[in-house]
């Protein structure tokens, strides 16, 4: 029987366990990249392991979440980022540089290879062949240090694409068309990984499209083969010599298959507030429109954004729309200035960012009160705009422009006409915004301001855990609910103790104080608990109040690894009926809590109420030993005092 193409990059990477769908396995880590939201604890964190070079074929630090300086905190973070890369063997690329995951596909992605990194978008390196997955910082900081990254071995989805896309449909559509067939739960421990004649009509910055978006599904990561497509990009990149032909097997054997007409397929729409809530555009058209925003990791390739300026060109924004064009990278943006694209699209009236995250992450452009913003982002979640009431839209490039001009969403089925618009033969390559490494033993201050605190470690395990219920929160929290990282939050990404005092705010203005109040707790929650962004302050903010355990109906893939790593433990209903039974302010126990996570079988006894509820958890004996010692830091510790 052949193998999948995740299973031969994963064969060739094993270094823990076996492919045995569904058990634990460990691999090694060819590439690393963070990026400032979540590198400056990851690089606290690999301090802490005393590792003097990372071990990495390479690792990168991005500088593009939080851009804006209104005071020093993010300067002097990115300083601290910038010195403790230079000294520590680490790649370094400047504000303005671009976006990680653009930046990481242009520049020094690798087919075949694995990148894990501090960004949940990580898989957008699957667009080129990369086993490439977002992780939190901790697992960032054990892979620059040489240790594996464990996942659960992953079933493997085949999506077979047929046909070829029509005009004014996309590769958005593709991605938005997977999550509508299978949900943002409908990934985890899965692969995505993309086949059929489709995928030879479709260029590497539309296959990255589709595998950073994959994020959305829960799933471990997606991917795509490497073939002349891929080739042709690498080439234009001045990087053939990189370049190796990856597939699967004829024969290999897949555990879902997934089937999209590529010649059937419209122009979609995910709706408010989830990237599932998916419709066809030509279902809403005719809504009034008062923002529209281009740009992010998902949709600001030179393609992307050549083919926006191509629309628009002498057109003018309606009068009643705010429009927004973030290109990717510095690449993207100087190229678009040399062909007079950017010309094109400041002649219509839109603004013109840096290249950097932006709007996605909230860091600027709200919307107005109930406004209605048309996004190319992958996220939609309710307030992570900045503006809580307003109605956000993921839809594709072609659909955005259009709309943006219409001032009302439009379908550009039949309406968009681009005159043809192919992949350059050769893209403007200057890499001297990226700050290479010291050399190896050359001392290297490491400049710290003020703003950096440590960061929090939870205690070894105790037989009892007793706490209060301390909150009660409904299905799909994300991270952007449990840790908010908002224009005003983002530049306390290195204080811990801060940002505690934000931590579920969203859900409930008086948890931390309450949390506090009661030395800690429980957090109660509904199904896929911590989906989203991979930041790993969604963990750490929780240990800093004392939360002693999250009990759940289920968990998101990375938030549960935070958990774990850092000490919480992650406890999952037996019976959800359970979950209704639980107040805020119960008195929760569990007896015997280290030999019983070690059985997978919990029992949590609400002492308010008199009843108990069966607790499962799912981990592995490496995990156990984390839980116990209060997380891989202590577990890490105790091993070397050992």
């Amino acid at each position: 029987m052949g193998l999948t193409l995740t299973e031969k990059i994963i064969r060739d990477h094993l270094v823990v366990g076996k492919m045995e769908k569904g058990t634990e396995i460990g691999i090694c880590i060819d590439q690393t990249l963070t990026q400032d939201s979540t590198g400056t604890m990851a690089y606290m964190q690999l301090e802490a392991m005393e590792v003097p070079w990372v071990k990495t074929k390479r690792s990168l630090a991005y500088v593009d979440h939080n851009m804006l300086q209104e005071g020093p905190e993010n300067m002097d973070d990115h300083l601290y980022i910038q010195t403790v890369a230079k000294k520590h063997g680490v790649y370094f690329s400047r504000p303005g540089n671009g976006i990680c995951h653009q930046v990481e596909i242009e520049r020094f992605g690798v087919p075949g290879q694995t990148l894990v990194g501090s960004d949940s978008h990580t898989p957008t390196g699957g667009g080129i062949g990369m086993l490439a997955i977002g992780a939190g910082g901790l697992d960032v900081a054990v892979a620059m240090a040489g240790g594996e990254y464990y996942i659960t071995m992953p079933r493997i989805v085949r999506v077979e694409l047929t046909g070829k896309l029509r005009g004014g449909v996309s590769s958005k559509d593709i991605i938005l068309e997977v999550l509508r067939q299978c949900t943002v739960k409908g990934g985890v421990n899965k692969v995505f990984e993309y086949a059929g004649p489709g995928v030879l009509t479709l260029t590497v910055p539309e296959r990255a499209t589709i595998t950073n978006m994959g994020a959305e599904l829960g799933a471990t990561t997606s991917i795509f083969p490497a073939d002349d497509m891929t080739r042709a990009f690498l080439k234009a990149q001045d990087r053939e010599s990189d370049f190796v032909a990856l597939a699967a097997d004829a024969d290999a054997q897949y555990d879902q298959v997934v089937k999209i007409d590529l010649s059937a397929l419209e122009p979609l729409v995910a709706c408010p507030h989830s990237p599932d809530a998916v419709k066809r555009v030509a279902d809403l058209e005719g809504m009034p429109v008062n923002q529209v925003c281009i740009g992010s990791c998902t949709n600001s390739s030179y393609l992307d954004l050549m083919k926006v300026a191509a629309i628009m060109k002498g057109k003018t924004v309606a009068e009643n729309v705010e429009m927004v064009v973030a290109p990717g990278s510095r690449q993207v943006l100087t190229m678009l200035a040399e062909n007079g694209a950017l010309a094109d699209i400041l002649g219509t009236g839109a603004r013109v960012l840096e290249c950097g995250c932006g709007p996605c992450i909230g860091m600027g452009q709200a919307p107005c009160t109930d406004g209605v913003s048309l996004r190319t982002f992958n996220r939609n979640f309710k307030g992570r705009s900045g503006t809580v009431s307003a109605d956000i839209y993921l839809l594709s490039p072609e659909t955005a422009a259009i709309s943006a001009i219409e001032g009302k969403l439009t379908n550009p089925l039949g309406k968009v006409e681009l005159p043809a618009i192919v992949m350059p033969e050769h893209f403007k390559v200057n890499d001297n915004a990226v700050v290479p490494p010291a050399p190896e033993g050359e001392d290297v201050e490491i400049i710290r301001g003020p703003n950096i605190k440590p960061f929090p470690l939870a205690k070894p395990l105790k037989a009892t855990v007793e706490g209060k219920a301390l909150i009660v929160v409904e299905d799909n929290i994300t991270t952007d609910h449990i840790m908010p990282s908002n224009a005003k939050l983002l530049p306390f990404r290195s204080n811990i103790p801060y940002l505690a005092d934000y931590c579920l705010t969203p859900c409930d203005p008086d948890f931390p104080q309450r949390a506090k109040d009661n030395g800690g707790g429980f957090i109660i929650a509904g199904s896929n608990y911590g989906q989203g962004s991979s930041r790993e302050h969604a963990a750490l903010a929780p240990v800093y109040l004392g939360i002693k355990g999250v009990v759940a109906k289920s968990f998101a893939r990375i938030h549960k690894n935070n958990l774990i790593n850092n000490g919480i433990l992650p406890l999952v209903f037996e019976d959800p009926a359970d979950y209704d039974r639980i107040a805020v302010g119960d008195d929760l126990k569990i007896d015997d809590a280290v030999d019983a996570i070690g059985t997978g079988r919990v029992t949590l006894t609400n002492v308010t109420k008199n009843e108990s509820y069966p607790l499962s958890i799912e981990i592995s004996e490496r995990q156990r030993e984390m839980l116990v010692a209060g997380g891989l830091i202590n577990r890490m510790k105790a091993r070397k005092d050992a």
